[in-house]
């Protein structure tokens, strides 16, 4: 007789009490059990040795060695499962360890000899256990039927029964798992995979083949997705949809045969987490194959209606088929599956509550606005370009968000693009500024109280400070037409200005209704349904209740104070007067209305005198004109110009920002002109009298040559250049300055224009540093003759040169701050070095005498800059020093 005598319980001290009969009959008997068990269980299905395992059996727990007759069948049952069940159920995937599908790597045959070998292998283990659990079920028998006849059947009948096969199961499991390959749960993805890709397509062709035929009611999917997932309320295609999967029951089965054969080894979590990395995957590549790069319309509805329509229907029919469903009457329901644990609701208006599905459905719906949200966050650069085109997309990403609560993913995720992609020196200050907007406007239908719209607008604005021209770009962008969106909709009339305002008028109805309706139930309903502000808020804006995005307020933001901004509009709306050809203002006056509204009449006086000066100018040059009428006119000569074709701006200096002077001599016509326009206007505005700015304003020109004619508008300097060519047809650079009235060097920049044109031709003088200039009279290249227009258009580019009619604000503020020059040096040369801050506060602190410092900290900075330009100050480590 052999045993391990290790072995804890096995029994063999009670062999020191018996006799030498009952010695030789243990022995006997135990020899019989182990060649019993030995050629039982490697019979492979015969039980022809049943009957002697038994007898054997029955002798040894009469002598107390119960215990030692479990563990050894229990040992051999292990030993004969690993030698002919696990070894062999492993070999038949060995030679898949490097050949298993891939998603870029697909072959169909492979995938179905897979399919065919993960069937065969799971039947034939499963087929071996089965018959070691009869085998099993034999010696429980033996031992139960002993243990009942020594304690007078008062013994728990199934107690041993369920002892054994608890520890077979223990010891199938632990023996496969020990010998795991690593490419198995590979191999069992695939197969789902696959099996749900064949589901997927014939549930698509079954729904193809009804909208064919009509049985839609022509409804699609995403009309279908918005109907209520309740209880007892789902729309009949979902009930079809599970007719679709039964009917094609030979798939399901197949595929719920290895989830029970999977089971039976052993296997539920592996199982469950093939199948449920499958439906994932799939789900993924259809929210991917549904969202795409097409921003124009929600997907979000198609998605869940999928969901509803394939995996959880599969999933219904695959538990239904395993009998994971629980019945409501059932009191002890017998779960299998932890994704069917307790009775709660009921699904697809069958009656039939199953939580599992519930479960399911949660977790789909989570991952797909999950992946979702993370495809829309990725592309939401691209998104907020194309505003508001991109509406449904940005919807589509508020619910997701909702859901998921992952806000902080799209401040960190957009933030980054927008350095990398938007905050380059590559990106003009217009598009950066137009981006803004967009993206202020795509959020606030996120983010409506602006919380996370604080996060990600503060690098743009940062951005922006550092730019000169800001402002001047904030400002054309409120006032140009463009709307905010120079490719958007709409009328190219409207100017985000107005558009700001449209949306304010808008938000302010709807407050109005708000009020109208509300009372103290609905305000106690918004009290109960307060929360905190999120952990990225900024405290000192508010709470979200009491905020409202202002998009105009955060554009002002960038620049720190509204004056710069008016002070920047003033600039460009003089430039704009004082280069008009008529008196249409209408559009001006509507702007300004609307900046009044937001900056207040105090800010934008200045601003109403200057149009108002338009309106009275053009009064003021119709009386002129018809006090002409009724006077006697001189005989006019070829040369002179009469004053119907004159049109005059009269500004009032003291409201309108400085005027750029440069002299310039006007031909004696024009300076005749201009004296009697002068004289008729103090007879009309007595005692004010006009002081001409030569230089400023448009004249049309015909120039008339022998082979054609040409018609220009050009500034008053390009006027005169040209006119000195009626008289003498070749002039010298120094000589026609002269003449001009205006340097050389300004000269050559200005007469480039007609160049250009082909008016005039340039050739060497006698000196090297003199240019001839000669007019042409005829083109002989080309032969060609008629009238040109030159256009608004090359007025236009005669000042493209840099010179302006206005002073810029930073020339202004240049002019204002060099007052404080002295002031600076004298500092600096008493202390040696001085932060910004520092020399900021002093002049605030002893400039208070006219001319008062009301300067701001960033156009003190400004100014010091160009001090540092100009080599008067040195700036080192954050410190300012004079320049040794």
């Amino acid at each position: 007789m052999t045993c391990d005598t290790s072995s804890s319980g096995c029994g063999l001290e009670k062999l020191e009490s018996l006799s030498d009969d009952s010695i030789t009959e243990i022995s006997e008997n135990w020899n019989g059990f182990c060649s019993a068990s030995e050629a039982l269980l490697k019979g492979s299905g015969d039980l022809s040795f049943s009957d002697e395992l038994v007898m054997r059996a029955k002798n040894l727990c009469k002598h107390g060695l119960a215990s030692l007759v479990e563990q050894h069948f229990l040992r051999c049952i292990e030993e004969i499962f690993e030698r002919n069940g696990a070894r062999r159920f492993w070999n038949y995937f060995e030679s898949y360890r490097n050949a298993a599908p891939s998603e870029t790597n697909k072959d169909p045959i492979l995938e179905e000899e897979i399919q065919q070998v993960i069937c065969k292998a799971l039947e034939e283990i499963s087929s071996q256990k089965q018959f070691q659990e009869k085998c099993l079920l034999l010696l429980a028998r033996a031992l139960q039927s002993y243990e009942e006849d020594k304690l007078q059947g008062q013994a728990n009948p199934d107690s041993t029964r369920v002892y054994l096969f608890s520890k077979y199961q223990l010891i199938v499991s632990s023996v496969l798992l020990a010998s795991l390959p690593h490419h198995f749960p590979g191999i069992l993805h695939w197969y789902f995979k696959g099996r749900l890709e064949e589901l997927s397509s014939i549930a698509a062709a079954n729904s193809e083949d009804e909208d064919e035929l009509g049985m839609d009611d022509k409804m699609d999917l995403d009309e279908k997705s918005k109907l209520p997932y309740k209880c007892g309320d789902m729309d009949s295609d979902i009930n079809h949809k599970y007719a679709v999967f039964s009917e094609n029951n030979k798939l399901v089965k197949n595929i719920g045969m290895v989830v029970r054969n999977l089971r039976n080894i052993g296997f539920t979590s592996m199982a469950e987490d093939a199948y449920a990395s499958a439906i994932f995957f799939l789900l993924k590549d259809k929210v991917h194959d549904l969202a795409g790069d097409d921003y124009r319309s929600s997907v979000l509805e198609s998605i869940k209606a999928w969901i509803q329509a394939v995996p959880l229907q599969f999933l219904r029919a695959l538990l239904d088929y395993l009998g994971d469903f629980t019945s409501c009457n059932d009191p002890s329901p017998g779960l299998k599956s932890p994704l069917a644990s307790h009775p709660s609701l009921c699904y697809s208006g069958t009656g039939i509550p199953s939580e599992g599905l519930v479960r399911w459905q949660l977790r789909l719906e989570y991952y797909a606005y999950e992946t979702l949200q993370d495809l829309r966050i990725a592309k939401l650069f691209e998104i907020i370009v194309d505003y508001p085109d991109s509406a449904p997309a940005i919807e589509d990403l508020k619910q997701c968000l909702e859901y998921t609560g992952q806000h902080s993913k799209l401040v960190d995720s957009f933030i980054s693009s927008l350095r990398y992609r938007l905050l380059t020196a590559g990106a003009s200050t217009n598009d950066i500024l137009h981006q803004y907007v967009s993206t202020i406007k795509a959020l606030r239908t996120i983010d409506p109280a602006g919380v996370f719209l604080e996060a990600v607008g503060e690098p743009i604005r940062e951005y922006l400070r550092g730019r000169k021209d800001t402002i001047k770009c904030i400002v054309t962008m409120l006032t140009d037409g463009t709307g905010g969106n120079p490719n958007g909709p709409g009328s190219s009339g409207d100017s985000l200005l107005e558009e700001l305002n449209r949306d304010e008028e808008s938000q302010e109805s709807t407050t109005v209704d708000d009020d109208i309706n509300s009372d103290e139930k609905q305000a106690w309903i918004n009290a109960q349904n307060w929360e905190p502000d999120p952990v990225e808020a900024d405290p000192s804006k508010g709470s979200r209740y009491r905020r409202k995005v202002d998009i105009l307020g955060m554009i002002v933001g960038i620049i720190g104070s509204k004056d710069q901004l008016v002070n920047e509009y003033r600039v460009m709306l003089a430039e704009k007067l004082l280069n008009k050809s008529d008196y249409d203002i209408d559009a001006e006056i509507r702007t300004l209305e609307l900046l009044k509204i937001h900056f207040g009449e105090s800010s934008m006086q200045k601003c109403e005198i200057m149009l108002n000066d338009l309106i009275d100018s053009k009064r003021t040059n119709t009386n002129i004109k018809a006090t002409i009428k009724h006077q006697p006119q001189p005989e006019q000569r070829d040369l002179d110009v009469s004053l119907d074709n004159l049109n005059a701006t009269i500004i009032s200096s003291n409201f309108w920002p400085p005027i750029q002077d440069e002299a310039v001599n006007l031909p004696e016509p024009v300076e005749q002109l201009l004296n009697d326009y002068a004289k008729r206007y103090t007879e009309v505005k007595t005692p004010r009298k006009l002081i001409w700015k030569k230089n400023l304003g448009s004249v049309k020109l015909e120039l008339q040559f022998e082979d054609r004619a040409m018609q220009f508008n050009v500034t008053p300097l390009h006027a005169s250049i040209i006119m000195q060519f009626q008289d003498q047809k070749k002039w010298i650079s120094k000589n026609l300055a002269a003449a001009v009235g205006v340097p050389v060097d300004v000269l050559n920049r200005r007469i480039n224009f007609w160049i250009s044109k082909g008016v005039l031709a340039e050739s060497m003088g006698a000196d090297s540093a003199d240019h001839a200039f000669t007019l042409v009279e005829t083109i002989n290249d080309t032969g060609k003759s008629g009238t040109i227009d030159g256009g608004c258009e090359e007025l236009l580019a005669g000042e493209d040169d840099g010179e302006r009619s206005v002073a810029s604000v930073e020339d202004q503020l240049r002019k204002e701050m060099t007052v404080y020059e002295k002031f600076i040096t004298g500092m600096l040369t008493n202390f040696g070095s001085m932060a910004l801050d520092r020399i900021h506060n002093t002049l605030k602190m002893f400039c208070i005498a006219d001319p008062t410092y009301d300067k701001s900290l960033q156009q003190l900075q400004s100014f010091l800059s160009g001090l540092v330009a100009e080599e008067k100050l040195e700036f080192r480590d954050g410190m300012y020093f004079l320049k040794k």
